[in-house]
């Protein structure tokens, strides 16, 4: 079962008021620090956030903190040596309460969601966003209580614009990225400054030989290092079951494909999405594999390390794009999801004309591109034009850009309170 939907979320935060109201109270009556940061990410220390504390963790020794959500997150701060509190213990709240910079990559969750007010929130986001997102989505007001009422849904758009003016900062990949986030957001062009997402420069720092050599270190069985890898990356459909979950013939296709060009599966199905993948028993040979965030918080790093990428709408799609790797569409819903959520552009700009409806048209293309060298240079090729239009920097430098536009816009604040104090 899918363990979120924007019905439940949303039903759990109308539920709340009371609680946000209670936060703002406090955070009124607690001031903040003048230089205290803290970090939070959904998946644990890990995407844009960890690359952030990377470039900034010598600035910021002793006066920064990362909010962890349980044991496991607790584990992976300890083994970087990272100082840590649990976002949800009362230290969590007085950690948010008092911070001046809160560094978030989904949402104020990430942190103590009721200690956020008053903060100067850099918000990273985890992805170019190709399906429409935050304001700009219909599914984003959705709720379990009164799903049809109009007086639910506007104020949870007030909530959700309320929560928007909070952000103070967030980086876009390119300018065309750029007005998505300003939309999705409902922000001002100044606080969205073309930098380049952190959580990319893993995928442009240093040479390719090097990332692929890390990449695929980082895999648990060293003795697929020869082997080509897939990966599959369905995106999440607000708690539906993911319709391209293979029937028997489908896992069939699949394991004859990788039989025929050694190569290995992995399925990462979204942490928020719902479907059983599990090939039939005997049948994969041990080629079908899963790679959940239980395996891997953030697959980011590992990009280097595959061959070819199955996706529908993730926004690993952009990531990908910089390495760059060959990309299979397999879009079985695309008519009903374009409908309910929506996308930036057209899908087709980005997936071309050969979308595949069904994984025996997948398993079909992805043959073609281990087994036809034009057909690979063709879609490395599309990869290619998709890096160029949608990332504006590929140096490995985002986060430092990111960290001195932060640097800069606290600046700008202190200057401006300066003046209001003189007059």
């Amino acid at each position: 079962m899918a363990s979120f939907s924007f019905g439940a979320g949303n039903a759990r935060k109308l539920l709340s008021i009371p609680l946000y109201a209670l936060g703002r109270v406090a955070t009124l009556a607690i001031p903040r620090s003048r230089d205290r940061w803290v970090f939070g990410c959904a998946v644990g220390v890990a995407d844009g956030a960890l690359a952030l504390w990377n470039v900034a963790a010598d600035d910021l020794a002793g006066r920064a903190t990362w909010l962890v959500a349980d044991a496991a997150q607790a584990a992976q701060a300890d083994r970087r040596g990272i100082p840590w509190v649990r976002k949800n213990s009362v230290r969590g709240f007085w950690c948010t309460a008092r911070a001046r910079v809160v560094v978030v990559t989904h949402g104020f969750g990430d942190v103590q969601r009721y200690a956020v007010t008053g903060a100067f929130v850099v918000q990273l986001w985890h992805g170019i966003p190709l399906k429409r997102i935050g304001l700009d989505s219909p599914v984003t007001l959705r709720s379990g209580i009164l799903p049809a009422s109009p007086w639910v849904r506007a104020l949870l758009a007030w909530m959700y614009r309320g929560a928007a003016r909070r952000i103070s900062l967030v980086p876009a990949a390119s300018h065309r990225v750029r007005g998505r986030l300003e939309s999705a957001f409902a922000l001002a062009d100044a606080k969205v400054p073309v930098t380049g997402e952190p959580r990319v420069d893993v995928l442009s720092a240093g040479r390719a030989i090097e990332r692929r050599r890390s990449a695929l270190a980082s895999f648990s069985d060293p003795s697929d290092a020869a082997r080509r890898r897939v990966l599959y990356a369905p995106t999440w459909r607000d708690g539906e079951p993911d319709p391209a979950v293979p029937d028997d013939e489908e896992w069939q296709a699949i394991a004859e494909v990788l039989e025929r060009h050694d190569a290995v599966l992995h399925i990462r199905s979204h942490p928020l999405g719902a479907g059983e993948y599990a090939p039939p028993a005997g049948l994969s040979g041990g080629r079908i594999r899963m790679l959940g965030t239980d395996l891997v918080a953030d697959v980011t790093p590992l990009l280097p390390g595959f061959d070819a990428l199955v996706t529908d709408y993730s926004s690993l799609v952009f990531d990908s794009a910089l390495v760059p790797l060959p990309v299979v569409f397999l879009a079985p819903d695309i008519d009903r999801y374009a409908a309910e959520r929506g996308f930036y552009g057209s899908y087709r700009d980005i997936a071309g004309d050969d979308v595949a409806t069904s994984w025996a048209q997948a398993a079909a293309q992805l043959d073609a591109v281990f087994a036809d060298p034009a057909e690979h240079e063709r879609r490395l090729a599309r990869a290619r034009t998709l890096d160029a239009r949608m990332h504006a920097h590929r140096d490995g430098g985002n986060a430092a850009r990111v960290y001195r536009a932060i640097l800069v816009a606290l600046a700008d604040e202190r200057c401006a309170c300066a003046r209001k104090a003189i007059r």
